[in-house]
């Protein structure tokens, strides 16, 4: 309940922040999507009137009722994002892992593209005033800096954009106003047959959905960042954004309905609606706002990879929470992909016309993914079925008729975000596949069974005491189990001689902060086996966390965590305690299927690349006994082996 309440509050300040991080893309989008619809073809009233009826009716049906009404609710303890809805109905049907892996990949390949188009389109203004100018070397600086912003945190870099967003929207709808006096009748578009004489009778009014699209390409956005804004300030804000970016298209349409019969020539008609003393400002604004654009993608890129690591999507890397703002965190390692990746874009591309083709065809996959989810999450809150196949059917409709629209585009650079995409879905499922092939496969034996071993070795003093207090990380969820290679770093690969054995186990839950943790005493004073349930964005920082769960045990006399040595303990010190991470590798002792073999040897591959299990598990180094084990998936048999005699 309180979590309800804190998502639903609004507050001057919350919505401020909420224009900063989450409108940037959408908010954007009138600076191409005009010139997307009309291209190199001349004006004329069906397409404008149609395209702004396609608009409008987008907004309304995508961005206002899916994502603003719908899609909000399905808040999982007020995170959102595609994997946050995955994490509520995972476990109801194992085929969702599906559009949740296609969803996630899209949605990352789509923020690789939404900087260089957002910047590169601003900066081409320029070009009005200094038609000489190169914008390459600009566009590169500016995505260059946004980048190197992201270390301070969203909240820091919410606070500096949410101004200049309120500025920009302001700006769009006064701009759009300015040229609507001029056509009023440009309103009667809202009327949607406008729309389907466009798509139904115009020769090529069905692929005009591929720009369409464009419009509302940020509306994912606003879910992934959930967390980051909260839900109230998100509905409060879109009303005023929808408003300004709709006055904004019709003020660019009242300007091509005046120059019908007309073409472009590479005129944009978002620069077209300014007056010339103002157009440098303009540019500026744009350009600030451009900026801006990237970090919906930004935040929600970093909110994605955290979520997918918890998962098990993705590989663990570093996590840095830069501010105290509960949900809001940087990813160096992805921070710095995403920017290899736009340089690339911007390179190859080099104008924002030619990446209109490359964009929206990831994130309308990611769309689709959404609806899938969204359909089984009403499925199981036992909203009436008929409502949930209507909201399936309606939106599978409009979605993949944009999907169809946005094909074309394919060979004109829509391969490159697909190319992207695939590239990380392959990332996840290797990522997915290895997790559970090793889950199989790995042993675990009864903590019982071993018991008077333990209490034995505890009193072998001819054997060097290894620590006072020796702590195993483990992946045994059942309380009285553990590896055998535990066992096996114990008694054989160099006995390891303590006076209490703590087994440490860390279950991530469905539910994104969850901090809660069990003690299970196995025998008192010698074994025992803590499990941590922590939420899949809380940061694991085993270390911090275990000392809290000895001063609770000290606290009710649970244990005696004195040193055991005769010297130290006449003085009363505390005992040492030290930690054991198994690093397991790849061993030559396998006969793995071919597929098996490839997915493992990729898994290893780029766990080399990767935060270190002690590193991720926030361990203290000076502490931490990093031991490597080999995993025999499937050791070789049937050795044809033969001693020969001289």
């Amino acid at each position: 309940m309180d979590t309800h309440k804190h998502i639903d509050k609004i507050s001057a300040a919350g919505a401020l922040v909420a224009l900063g991080i989450i409108y940037g893309d959408i908010g954007t989008s009138p600076l191409y999507v005009m010139q997307a619809i009309i291209g190199t073809e001349d004006i004329t009233p069906e397409i404008v009137y149609g395209a702004l009826s396609c608009i409008f009716w987008t907004l309304t049906l995508q961005t206002t009722v899916k994502y603003v009404t719908l899609i909000l609710r399905a808040d999982n303890r007020g995170e959102g994002g595609i994997f946050a809805l995955y994490a509520l109905v995972r476990r109801h049907a194992k085929w969702l892992t599906v559009p949740a892996i296609i969803g996630g990949s899209t949605l990352l390949a789509d923020g690789i593209i939404t900087p260089p188009i957002s910047v590169s389109s601003a900066i081409e203004g320029l070009r009005i005033i200094y038609p000489t100018i190169e914008t390459i070397p600009i566009v590169l600086g500016i995505i260059t800096l946004l980048f190197l912003v992201q270390a301070f945190g969203t909240k820091i870099v919410g606070r500096a954009f949410g101004p200049i967003m309120l500025i920009w929207f302001t700006m769009l709808a006064v701009l759009g106003v300015s040229q609507i006096i001029l056509h009023p009748e440009v309103f009667k578009s809202i009327n949607p047959y406008f729309a389907y004489q466009l798509l139904a009778k115009h020769p090529e009014g069905f692929w005009l959905l591929g720009a369409v699209f464009l419009c509302t390409t940020g509306a994912e956005a606003l879910y992934s960042d959930m967390g980051h804004c909260g839900r109230g300030n998100i509905r409060i804000t879109w009303g005023f954004v929808k408003a300004a970016l709709l006055l904004n298209y019709m003020g660019q349409g009242a300007w091509l309905i005046l120059h019908s019969g007309e073409s472009l020539h590479g005129r944009k008609p978002f620069f077209e609606l300014m007056p010339d003393w103002w157009l440098l400002p303009g540019i500026m604004i744009a350009t600030s706002a451009a900026i801006i654009a990237s970090q919906a993608m930004l935040t929600g890129s970093f909110t994605l990879i955290s979520e997918a690591i918890r998962l098990n999507f993705w590989p663990k890397v570093r996590l840095i929470y830069p501010t105290n703002e509960k949900g809001q965190l940087y990813v160096p390692s992805i921070n710095w992909l995403l920017w290899t990746g736009c340089v690339a874009i911007v390179l190859y591309f080099k104008e924002s016309s030619n990446m209109e083709a490359a964009y929206g065809l990831a994130v309308n996959m990611t769309m689709i993914m959404t609806t899938f989810l969204m359909s089984y999450y009403l499925y199981v809150h036992r909203v009436n079925m008929w409502w949930v196949i209507g909201f399936l059917v309606l939106y599978l409709s409009i979605e993949f008729s944009f999907l169809a629209a946005n094909l074309l585009k394919f060979m004109h650079g829509g391969w490159v975000s697909l190319l992207l995409a695939i590239l990380v879905t392959s990332l996840m499922v290797v990522w997915l596949r290895a997790f559970y092939i090793k889950l199989r496969l790995t042993e675990y034996v009864k903590l019982d069974t071993y018991l008077p071993a333990l209490r034995e070795l505890s009193r072998d003093i001819s054997i060097p005491k290894y620590a006072t207090h020796l702590i195993f990380m483990t992946n045994a969820s059942r309380v009285n189990e553990v590896e055998t290679k535990v066992m096996y770093s114990i008694f054989q690969k160099r006995p390891k001689r303590a006076d209490v054995y703590w087994f440490v186990h860390v279950d991530t839950t469905d539910d994104p902060y969850t901090m809660e943790y069990k003690v299970n005493v196995i025998e008192e004073d010698n074994v025992i086996k803590v499990t941590f349930r922590l939420g899949f964005r809380v940061e694991q920082r085993i270390n911090l966390f275990f000392r809290r769960v000895i001063e609770d045990m000290v606290k009710n006399k649970e244990v005696d965590i004195t040193s055991r040595y005769e010297s130290l303990s006449r003085q009363n010190r505390t005992g040492d305690f030290r930690f054991v991470v198994l690093e397991r590798f790849l061993s030559f002792e396998n006969d793995l299927p071919v597929m098996e073999q490839l997915v493992m040897k990729a898994y290893f591959f780029i766990k080399d690349f990767t935060t270190p299990e002690d590193k991720w598990f926030g361990l203290d180094s000076s502490s931490v006994k990093v031991e490597k084990v080999p995993l025999i998936i499937r050791p070789v048999e049937n050795v044809k082996l033969r001693r020969v005699y001289s």
